[in-house]
């Protein structure tokens, strides 16, 4: 009878033991096929933090198709981008408090729309597809001109530069590279 017990227990315990370390598996991010990436610089004396779920092209044309021109796009995978700044900014000419945002571009052919929006922590995109973000909460949208590069960019990145004429973060994957100046 005790031994049993003591099997059951056993059993118990190994099962335990590999339902436990599964979820803790998942709750590794970097193991994801778009795994998490920050980027983080200073301009001036603002700290900007960008982090994102950086996809990778993997043979797929990305613009216009992945990712649809003009739709609303979380600006990575997974979760929505994070855009932080510990100072009030310029972003293209417009200002931007100090804070935490969600960042979401609306990709164009010739023009992109780049969003800050004040809900944080969601999912980037809703079941039905469409980007995870209420309107109402747009703090700000600026519009920038995407550049066309010759090399691919394989995984998407972002960058935060404080060159002498270029001050700002950019978005580069596959052959496109959207640069957005801060001041």
């Amino acid at each position: 009878m005790k031994r049993r017990i003591f099997a059951r227990l056993a059993v118990f315990v190994f099962a335990g033991i590999l339902l436990s370390s599964h979820s803790w598996a998942q709750g590794d991010k970097s193991t994801r096929p778009s795994p998490p990436a920050t980027a983080k610089g200073k301009i001036k004396d603002a700290t900007i933090t960008i982090d994102y779920s950086s996809p990778s092209v993997k043979g797929r044309q990305i613009w216009g198709s992945l990712v649809p021109y003009n739709k609303t796009w979380r600006a990575g995978a997974n979760e929505a981008t994070i855009f932080t700044t510990d100072k009030d900014i310029i972003v293209e000419g417009k200002k931007l408090p100090a804070g935490k945002y969600s960042l979401f571009m609306t990709p164009g052919e010739k023009e992109w729309t780049v969003i800050f929006n004040s809900q944080t922590g969601q999912w980037g995109i809703k079941n039905s597809g469409d980007a995870n973000l209420d309107p109402a909460k747009n703090v700000l949208e600026v519009k920038v001109k995407p550049k066309t590069e010759k090399e691919v960019q394989e995984k998407l990145t972002y960058a935060v530069e404080d060159k002498m004429m270029d001050k700002g973060f950019y978005l580069r994957w596959e052959k496109l590279k959207v640069f957005v100046s801060v001041k």
